[in-house]
C-alpha cells in the first residue's frame, strides 16, 4: 500500500476495465489492469490520489446492462464506482492539495474529475471510510427506502434481505429506531448472528436454509408488513409469501438477478394483500444528503447507529474483493484501501 506524498505526484494512473461482459459470476479475466500516464488537471479540474476504491452490487447491475449509470459497460470502459481521494493538483477555485473528496472515479489510481462533481469531506463528521459507507450514498440509499417507502411503525415486523450488508444493515438499525420489530435474512450462520448482536435485529434467518419459507415463517408469525428487498431471487419468492394487507416494499436491489437471466415471481400475494412496491434510486435523492447526514451523524455519535467496513489492501484486489461482495464473504461496506489516510489538517 503506497502512501500519497507530500507533493501528491502521481506519474502512473492504474485502472481496473471490463475485459468483457460477464456471463454470470464475474471471473478473473473479465477484468483487465490498465496502466497510463497520470493525466494533469484541466480548467476546473482537480487531479486525485485514490485512497479508497468502493465494491458494490449495483456495478454488477451495470455489467449486466442496468441503466441509468452514465457511462455504458463496454469492453475496454473503467468500471464504475465511487471513491475517496486526496486532490493532489488542483485548477478549480476551492480546491487545493491535501484537501479529502468523494467522487464517482471508479476503480482507478490517479483520476482528474470535475471540482463540481466532488464533494469535500468533513473529517468531523466521521472517518474517511464512513464517507463511503453509512455517511454517503449508502446509508441514504437505505434511509430514502426505508423512510420513503416502507414507512415502518411501532410493533410492525420488517424484514430486510442482505442484512449484514451495507446498505441492508442501515436500513434494519433504521426500523428499529422507529419501534419495529426486525428481521433480517443473511447467508452464513455467523452473519446472522452478527446482525442480531451487533446490529440490534430482533431475529435473522440464513438464506441457505433449505426450507427458507418455514424459517421465515417463524421468525415472522405475524406476517410482514414492510420488505427491503436488497437481492430479489428466492429470498423474495419467501417473503412475499408473507406479506400482510397494506404491505409496502421497498426495492432497492436484485443483487441475485444481476446477469442471471429471468427469475419469474408469483405476485398474486401483493395484487390479494394490496401491497405497495416501490422501485427507487438514490441519484434522484442525492439533494437530501445534507438532511440525511446531519441524521445520521447524531445516531453515530449517540452509538444508536452502527456501521462496518469490510477493507482489503491493495489495488490488485479490486475485483477480488468485488467477488467477495456479490459471494457474500463481506460484512457491511466493502472498500478497497489504495493508499495510507492523510493526517487530518
Amino acid at each position: 500500500m503506497s502512501a500519497i506524498g507530500a507533493a501528491g505526484a502521481t506519474a502512473t494512473n492504474r485502472r481496473w476495465t471490463l475485459a468483457r461482459i460477464p456471463a454470470g459470476a464475474p471471473r478473473d479475466d473479465d477484468f483487465a489492469l490498465d496502466e497510463a500516464p497520470a493525466a494533469p488537471p484541466g480548467d476546473g479540474e482537480v487531479a486525485l490520489a485514490t485512497v479508497y476504491v468502493s465494491v458494490d452490487p449495483y456495478q454488477r447491475n451495470w455489467m449486466a446492462g442496468g441503466g441509468n449509470y452514465g457511462a455504458a459497460a463496454v469492453p475496454g470502459a473503467t468500471v464504475i464506482g465511487r471513491a475517496i481521494g486526496v486532490v493532489v493538483a488542483s485548477r478549480a477555485p476551492g480546491y487545493a492539495p491535501g484537501d479529502c473528496v468523494v467522487a464517482n472515479t471508479g476503480w482507478q489510481t490517479a483520476p482528474v474529475a470535475a471540482a463540481t462533481s466532488v464533494e469535500r469531506i468533513d473529517r468531523a463528521l466521521g472517518p474517511l471510510p464512513a464517507w463511503l459507507s453509512v455517511l454517503g450514498s449508502t446509508g441514504l440509499t437505505a434511509w430514502v427506502g426505508m423512510t420513503d417507502i416502507g414507512r415502518p411503525q411501532t410493533g410492525e415486523t420488517v424484514v430486510v434481505s442482505a442484512a449484514a450488508g451495507a446498505v441492508g444493515s442501515v436500513a434494519g438499525q433504521l426500523a428499529r429506531m422507529a419501534g419495529a420489530r426486525v428481521v433480517g435474512v443473511a447467508g452464513a450462520p455467523d452473519k446472522c448472528a452478527r446482525v442480531v448482536s451487533e446490529l440490534g435485529f430482533d431475529a435473522c434467518v440464513s438464506h441457505r436454509d433449505p426450507d427458507l419459507g418455514a424459517a421465515l415463517a417463524r421468525a415472522c408469525p405475524e406476517g410482514v408488513d414492510v420488505y427491503f428487498d436488497n437481492t430479489g431471487g428466492r429470498v423474495s419468492d419467501a417473503v412475499m409469501r408473507l406479506i400482510v394487507r397494506d404491505a409496502r416494499i421497498a426495492l432497492c436491489g436484485l443483487v441475485a438477478e444481476y446477469g442471471a437471466g429471468a427469475h419469474g415471481h408469483d405476485f398474486r400475494p401483493l395484487l390479494a394483500n394490496q401491497a405497495l412496491v416501490r422501485g427507487f434510486s438514490v441519484r434522484r435523492n442525492l439533494h437530501r444528503m445534507a438532511e440525511y447526514r446531519a441524521l445520521a451523524a447524531d445516531r453515530i455519535r449517540s452509538g444508536d447507529l452502527r456501521h462496518h467496513e469490510d477493507i482489503v489492501d491493495g489495488f490488485e484486489r479490486v475485483p477480488e474483493h468485488f467477488r467477495a461482495l456479490l459471494d457474500g464473504r463481506t460484512i457491511g461496506k466493502a472498500l478497497v484501501r489504495i493508499a495510507a489516510e492523510p493526517a487530518p489538517r
